[in-house]
């Protein structure tokens, strides 16, 4: 049965859409400009479950272990152009942030290994959690996740942003600045 609910929330990912986890939707109280950036209130930030997984260079990665950092975690996949495309960008945000307690991790949906291996080579230095089934994604809430798309954890594990779509430095900087520069409440 497990397997099975993991075969269709792969199939859900793949056409673009999730199935939140609760009655309504954190996404609902956000506000979602017609960029598909979706930006919480702070008193309006769901916190997120607790997300594991297994990194593709080996390990485990917990979210938890990230609190009192803001966390930048994008979904991706090696096959996905618009991942191709938007990667540099990531990279010189993270780079242009780990130093104000920013810290990303990628998620690598629908791919087998060795392929999301050469997609980080050169590309990206931060981990990545390998999610083949898309398990990890549901783990998040989110009513939908398309391939690209990016959150942004608050310094207290709370969903401070959403991108459903590729991103650019230009865009997602001052977000990850802006979020990054709150005081913990």
């Amino acid at each position: 049965m497990r397997r099975f609910a993991a075969l269709l929330a792969a199939a859900a990912l793949a056409a673009g859409t999730l199935a939140g986890c609760g009655s309504e939707s954190w996404e609902k109280k956000c506000t979602t400009n017609a960029d598909l950036v979706i930006e919480c209130t702070p008193d309006q930030r769901p916190q997120a479950r607790e997300v594991t997984g297994e990194l593709l260079g080996g390990g485990t990665y917990n979210v938890t272990q990230d609190r009192g950092k803001v966390v930048v975690v994008n979904f991706w996949g090696s096959w996905c152009a618009p991942c191709r495309a938007e990667a540099d960008d990531l990279q010189q945000t993270f780079d242009a942030t780990k130093a104000s307690g920013v810290t990303f991790i990628g998620v690598d949906s629908r791919d087998g290994r060795d392929a999301a291996k050469a997609f980080e080579r050169g590309r990206v230095t931060y981990p990545s959690v390998y999610d083949p089934d898309g398990e990890v994604a549901l783990k998040f809430d989110v009513t939908q996740v398309s391939t690209p798309s990016t959150l942004i954890l608050d310094r207290q594990g709370r969903i401070a942003v959403g991108l459903r779509k590729a991103t650019t430095i230009g865009e997602l900087k001052p977000l990850v600045e802006r979020v990054a520069a709150e005081e913990p409440s």
